[in-house]
């Protein structure tokens, strides 16, 4: 297994301080000794609309000559809209990202099945639009249906383009439309019926659903489809001896349950990457902190995971 960092975590949108450029991310990445690079699509970084053709064509020599892959490209991607222009605008946006990843070498794109957005520009620091994460358990009424047939057909029709442009889709296991858990992603991978549609699986966004029973099962369920997954940053501390240990998840009020997820990607085969992100706001002593405090955070938080990965090998 490999390491890659998501640009969000230096998008300046949840810390104190300007965005880092791709190059810049590229030698973070480096520097902190990860093994990739996965980009996210949305400004002030990495946006199709932003990078010309000489942009992308530097990118991505400069990746190649700092020994960085430029392991997946991350869409924003929502499906479920309820008006015929909103996801027809969705359509369009897509094809700019499949012709960024193509540009960019990068044959994995990452989509969510519906993604409620980020407002970026009514506050000190960036905020998620709101959305209803549901329970895995779920009473199906029409307009739940006609969002997820929507985000269904949306996706077939993304992924036969995608799939002339030699790219696979990786569904990421993300809220409004998606229970947490993996149960509904799997399902819509399943219906989707793409063969280059697989599966991103975060073990955070299975909120408080952390024993090892229940990770197992979701590995062991999806480990013929799971082509990207992250961990998040955010919720790391170092002691003065140096040991690095997790603090409960923001999202849920739980440990997340790394050991166990990490475990069984190693005992299952995965061979993709880890990939660490900061998306969240970055606060300290109840202020809003600098990018000093995502680095601290990213570096601790790649060494804790190397750890389970080494632990995993030698089990």
């Amino acid at each position: 297994m490999k390491f890659a960092l998501l640009t969000v975590t230096y998008g300046g949108l949840f810390y104190k301080g300007a965005a880092l450029t791709l190059e810049q991310q590229v030698h973070r990445a480096k520097e902190f000794g990860f093994d990739g690079l996965a980009i996210e699509t949305k400004r002030p970084v990495a946006s199709p609309l932003d990078l010309t053709k000489t942009d992308r064509d530097r990118i991505k020599k400069l990746a190649a000559d700092e020994g960085i892959a430029l392991c997946a490209v991350e869409s924003m991607s929502n499906f479920a809209g309820r008006h015929m222009e909103e996801r027809e605008n969705n359509l369009a946006m897509m094809l700019y990202v499949f012709q960024l990843a193509k540009d960019l070498g990068v044959q994995l794109v990452k989509i969510f099945a519906a993604w409620p957005g980020i407002i970026n520009d009514e506050e000190e620091i960036s905020l998620y639009g709101q959305f209803e994460r549901g329970e895995y358990y779920k009473r199906l009424w029409p307009a739940d249906l006609r969002k997820w047939n929507r985000c269904v057909e949306g996706i077939r029709e993304v992924a036969d383009i995608a799939a002339d442009m030699g790219i696979t889709l990786a569904l990421q296991n993300h809220a409004p439309v998606l229970a947490k858990g993996y149960e509904d992603t799997l399902t819509m991978m399943q219906e989707v019926n793409r063969k280059n549609v697989e599966l991103c699986i975060d073990v955070p966004l299975f909120y408080e659903r952390q024993s090892d029973e229940y990770i197992h099962e979701a590995v062991e369920h999806c480990k013929d489809h799971i082509v990207h997954t992250h961990y998040g940053a955010w919720n790391f501390t170092q002691k003065k001896n140096g040991e690095i240990i997790q603090e409960p998840s923001p999202s849920s009020g739980n440990l997340i349950n790394y050991p166990a997820f990490i475990e069984a990607l190693y005992h299952n085969g995965y061979k993709g990457y880890l990939t660490s992100e900061y998306c969240l706001p970055v606060v300290k002593d109840h202020q809003l902190a600098g990018i000093e405090e995502v680095d601290h955070a990213t570096r601790i938080s790649l060494q804790y995971m190397k750890q389970l990965v080494q632990q995993a090998v030698l089990a």
